[in-house]
């Protein structure tokens, strides 16, 4: 018996019929019942099992693709993720569709607005990547400017999405064509799936728009009316699941486009000079992110003592529990003396835990001292734009990382912000 065939499997209480799924432990047989659901049966309860019917394939005839010389070219490069994935409810398995046919069968409207050209560049679990991943997508992004597309689309898990966009943004510089990043919070084989809409809006924009950069294309809201066109160093993933999770962070989104296709842009065009290029990060850096919380230890800075840099993602305006102001607080001043240790070690960056609003190390004494012993206000920056940045100016500008990380580079940083966003 194979997996796809239908079989019925008796136990010592009851008998089952339905569909063999690739079972999910050594221990348990899994089927799909006729209802639609899986279930797991103890493999030690069954008593026998009969086939009934083997599972049925067909060939699938390859769709011929005809580009159009009226409209333009625009490569889409996969990750991995469920946006260019499909359960095969007769099997439980995942089909991956990857090549220009397979992408234009999934999502046919795509003919209609671009030249489709698509590749895997590696299936990678996006809360597994390394700096390394990011300089091979960027590798890869460079390869595909080079054949003159309209943008550059990437496919990506949605859970470390916004940390990937972050890198590009850094690691790439003249960028002369939008790179939109694309994720979907629901496979496509489900009927609420945000998958096409996702796509078909990032290849509009593309092709509608002289937008030039890295941003994030994903839906505007619960309902399937568009998608928000994203900063890539001012937003974050803000919801498990909802598919509208990512949002713009003290800063407007780039454009919304409409499930129709109509463009409402809200940037100003930037002029580029040069071709594009990269400047990568090391791979082997080791830069951590500390939580401040109450009841912190000195060995809980002291760990990060040979890493290359650090970002603790402080309360409110900035703060990290480093003062003393009673006897039981007196481990705080320890705490202090182990951030004073590691700054004169490593850069320090201080984030803050709120979504909005900026750092501002200057209001209380403890600050102040925190400023004193060395560490560095990260301004409006998100955590993970700071961890990247951090990475990358480690990687390149080693010697100005203090006074650069404090400077808007490439969009990270707000001169101010917007009423809306304070």
């Amino acid at each position: 018996m194979n997996t796809g065939d239908y079989i019925e499997v008796k136990t010592t209480k009851e008998s089952f019929k339905g569909v063999l799924l690739p079972e999910s432990t050594n221990n348990y047989l899994v089927l799909k019942l006729n209802s639609g659901y899986n279930i797991g049966i103890d493999k030690k309860k069954i008593k026998s099992k009969k086939l009934i019917k083997k599972q049925s394939t067909k060939k699938e005839k390859k769709l011929k693709i005809t580009n159009k010389k009226s409209l333009s070219k625009v490569s889409i490069l996969h990750t991995g993720g469920t946006i260019a994935s499909k359960v095969d409810y007769k099997t439980g398995g995942v089909i991956a569709k990857f090549t220009p046919a397979e992408i234009l069968e999934t999502y046919p409207e795509l003919s209609h607005l671009a030249n489709i050209n698509a590749r895997l560049i590696r299936n990678m679990q996006s809360e597994s990547l390394r700096f390394e991943h990011y300089n091979l997508i960027a590798r890869e992004i460079l390869k595909e400017a080079k054949k003159k597309v309209k943008g550059i689309i990437i496919t990506h898990g949605t859970d470390t999405l916004h940390y990937t966009a972050a890198a590009l943004a850094f690691i790439l510089e003249n960028v002369n064509i939008p790179i939109i990043l694309v994720g979907s919070q629901r496979s496509s084989d489900r009927g609420s799936s945000d998958a096409y809409l996702n796509l078909y809006c990032a290849t509009k924009f593309i092709t509608k728009s002289n937008f030039k950069g890295v941003a994030i294309c994903m839906h505007s809201n619960s309902s399937d009316d568009s998608c928000d066109i994203l900063p890539a160093l001012k937003s974050r993933k803000m919801h498990t699941s909802r598919r509208d999770a990512f949002k713009p962070i003290n800063s407007d989104i780039i454009a919304i486009v409409s499930k129709e296709g109509k463009v409402q842009s809200f940037f100003n065009k930037k002029e580029t000079k040069g071709t594009i290029k990269a400047k990568f990060i090391k791979k082997d850096l080791k830069i951590g992110i500390l939580k401040s919380h109450t009841c912190l230890f000195p060995e809980d800075f002291l760990h990060f003592k040979n890493h290359d840099g650090l970002i603790i993602e402080g309360t409110g305006l900035g703060h990290a529990p480093a003062k003393s102001f009673d006897p039981i607080s007196k481990i705080n001043d320890k705490n202090k003396k182990a951030i004073e240790t590691l700054a004169k070690k490593i850069p320090i960056v201080m984030t803050s835990q709120c979504i909005f609003g900026r750092v501002n190390m200057n209001i209380y004494s403890p600050q102040r001292e925190l400023l004193e012993i060395g560490v560095i206000p990260g301004s409006d920056m998100t955590t993970e734009t700071a961890f990247l940045k951090l990475a990358w100016l480690l990687s390149n500008n080693k010697k100005d990382t203090k006074e650069l990380i404090q400077k808007d580079l490439k969009g990270e940083i707000n001169s101010r912000i917007k009423d809306e966003f304070l």
